[in-house]
């Protein structure tokens, strides 16, 4: 029999989340429903979910304190999370990236949204669909073992950032839109913003250490992955290699 996805719930208002619970029940889920940051942390220390759908506003610790408390643990750091907020502004949707969640959704939402929502984070998380291997200068990416090494050393990266790196190495020294990184990472999913390839990209970096000046920002393009990167921000010239727009 098929496992189903667990996906923890943590929203302190009842009606909300049993609404939530009900839909993913009957979409072939296994919801578990919490109200508050501590009930959160024991239901993920006993099982790790597949995916974290996390209230920013909770009694005592706050959703974005718990997602980014979340992300600094080994164990921990690549369970998809996907914030749910009723803060609306860019600015509080970053913040809420910045602190580790993969995704938000704005209440109030749809359950359909809601559905597709979870169903790109779950897809981002599987790489060992992918089974190649790619290497860059002494950076290296095997996708059939999820892992990532510089100069012989395994980084870390979460869902998100590691197939943000697999498609820049796979399409190296070629400056990508964010548009173009969207439609590639993201799929289909329309509800994400273009900010959020800016907050991905800078957690890659942020995992990647040493080899972050591999990722060059190209002002007013996108990013490249280059085996030549300085890490300083460049313009477009004559003579680089295109813009990728599909």
């Amino acid at each position: 029999m098929k496992k189903l996805p667990r996906v923890l719930v943590v929203e302190d208002e009842p009606a909300i989340a049993e609404l939530i619970a009900v839909n993913l029940r009957h979409n072939g889920f296994a919801p578990t429903v919490v109200f508050e940051g501590q009930a959160a942390r024991r239901e993920v220390d006993a099982v790790l979910p597949d995916v974290i759908l996390l209230d920013w506003m909770l009694p005592g610790e706050s959703g974005a304190s718990l997602a980014r408390s979340w992300r600094q643990q080994e164990r921990t750091k690549a369970v998809p999370i996907l914030m749910l907020t009723a803060r609306s502004d860019e600015a509080d949707k970053v913040q809420g990236l910045d602190a580790g969640a993969d995704d938000y959704i704005t209440k109030p939402f749809s359950t359909q949204e809601l559905l597709a929502r979870i169903r790109a984070v779950l897809r981002r998380r599987a790489p060992q669909t992918v089974n190649d291997s790619v290497q860059l200068g002494e950076l290296a990416l095997d996708a059939g073992t999820y892992r990532v090494t510089f100069q012989g050393n395994e980084l870390k990266l979460g869902p998100t950032e590691f197939k943000l790196l697999h498609y820049l190495m796979k399409h190296a020294e070629r400056v990508h839109t964010r548009g173009t990184l969207l439609d590639k990472i993201w799929g289909d999913h329309v509800f994400i913003e273009e900010r959020t390839v800016d907050v991905h990209v800078k957690r890659l970096r942020e995992s990647l250490g040493e080899a972050a000046t591999m990722v060059e920002t190209v002002r007013g393009a996108g990013y490249r992955l280059t085996a030549q990167g300085t890490g300083a921000a460049v313009k477009p010239v004559q003579g680089r290699p295109p813009v990728s727009t599909a």
